[in-house]
């Protein structure tokens, strides 16, 4: 059962591009500054986790997700510093173990890694990786990624990269072994492989209720237990956004989001967002948007029902939004919708007390 206590809460960004105060979209730098700004805030405010998504699209200014950390890391004391994925399958694993390991070191232990698919394919043909090896590609380089977490000499041989005998990779991390994740929308194969390897299982949850997502939990764990590695408690990232009334945060959050969505969904055959559906996913699905006492309860439910030990808020997926409106955001998030949450995972863990 969740323990109120040790539930973690992250912001999560892709450093999507805001409007300033006379509604003009900004650039990609100032989108990056607007996202550093907004973690030294989440780090001000009780927030436990910042993480930021890869990205090779004009909708969004982080595509290298390590390196805002690493400015992060110099303005904050305690937040921790995770990737909203790393996209695996086109970079170098050794490259990226020893990026985070660098973030390690400058963070004092707080970088965390996300690692994953992602959900675009800009980065493949950028990096001059084939789609046609999408599946090789990811299965090889998260086991060369598994292999490098033990930060001893590493031997290892594919086919999408060149071979390692007894290669030392540096830096090596103060605590031995960097904090890895894997995210997963919804595959069951992917669950038992990141059970497979020991990770970190982080759900992807975009749509629809929470409560589907129960039986990924549960083969998580069961998975664990079957081959011998360790049941960590699962995380969770959704959408949503945080103002002082419900009604202000969808009129602020919907226009953004549907042209996001819209442009998305054009690449992948979806109709276009009807408004009904927007606020039945408001209503019931994963869309986290509100006043922080909505937000706080609908949070509080997702969190009982799949018995997670982390959420992580996606607060900038909506372009429309003001910079000055995501500051806020993430203010009532740390300062309203955290404690609240507590609470009432609290609540829950009383009244359970008592009925036995």
């Amino acid at each position: 059962m969740t323990d109120s206590q040790t539930v973690q809460f992250g912001i999560d960004s892709f450093g999507d591009l805001p409007r300033d105060d006379q509604g003009r979209v900004v650039s990609h730098a100032q989108a990056i500054r607007a996202t550093v700004q907004e973690a030294v805030l989440a780090d001000q405010t009780g927030v436990d986790v910042v993480a930021l998504g890869e990205h090779h699209r004009p909708e969004y200014s982080i595509s290298t997700p390590e390196t805002v950390l690493a400015g992060i890391a110099t303005s904050t004391e305690r937040i921790h510093l995770a990737s909203g994925v790393t996209v695996l399958s086109s970079d170098d694993p050794v490259r990226v173990f020893q990026r985070f390991a660098t973030l390690d070191a400058l963070s004092d232990g707080r970088a965390e890694v996300i690692l994953g698919r992602g959900s675009f394919t800009e980065s493949f043909p950028l990096f001059g990786y084939d789609l046609a090896d999408y599946e090789i590609l990811f299965e090889e380089k998260i086991d060369l990624f598994h292999k490098l977490l033990d930060e001893g000499p590493v031997t290892w041989e594919g086919t999408t990269r060149a071979a390692l005998k007894d290669a030392e990779v540096f830096p090596k991390t103060d605590s031995g072994r960097l904090t890895t994740w894997v995210g997963v929308g919804g595959s069951p194969q992917s669950v038992i492989r990141t059970a497979q390897y020991g990770f970190r299982l982080m759900l992807a949850i975009i749509g629809g209720a929470p409560d589907r997502f129960a039986p990924y939990v549960d083969l998580y764990r069961r998975a664990t237990q079957q081959l011998g590695t360790t049941a960590y408690p699962v995380g969770m990232h959704s959408p949503g956004f945080v103002a002082e009334t419900d009604e202000e945060a969808k009129r602020l959050f919907y226009p953004g989001y549907k042209v996001i969505r819209d442009r998305i969904g054009a690449l992948r055959g979806w109709p276009p967002l009807r408004r009904e559906e927007f606020d039945a996913d408001v209503e019931h699905g994963s869309l986290y948007i509100g006043s922080p006492e909505t937000v706080a309860r609908k949070m509080a439910h997702a969190i009982r029902a799949l018995d997670v030990g982390r959420f992580d808020l996606i607060y900038s997926a909506a372009g429309a939004v003001s910079a000055s409106a995501r500051l806020r955001a993430v203010e009532l998030y740390g300062t309203k919708v955290i404690p609240m949450v507590r609470e009432l995972l609290a609540e829950k863990a009383d009244t359970l007390e008592v009925a036995r």
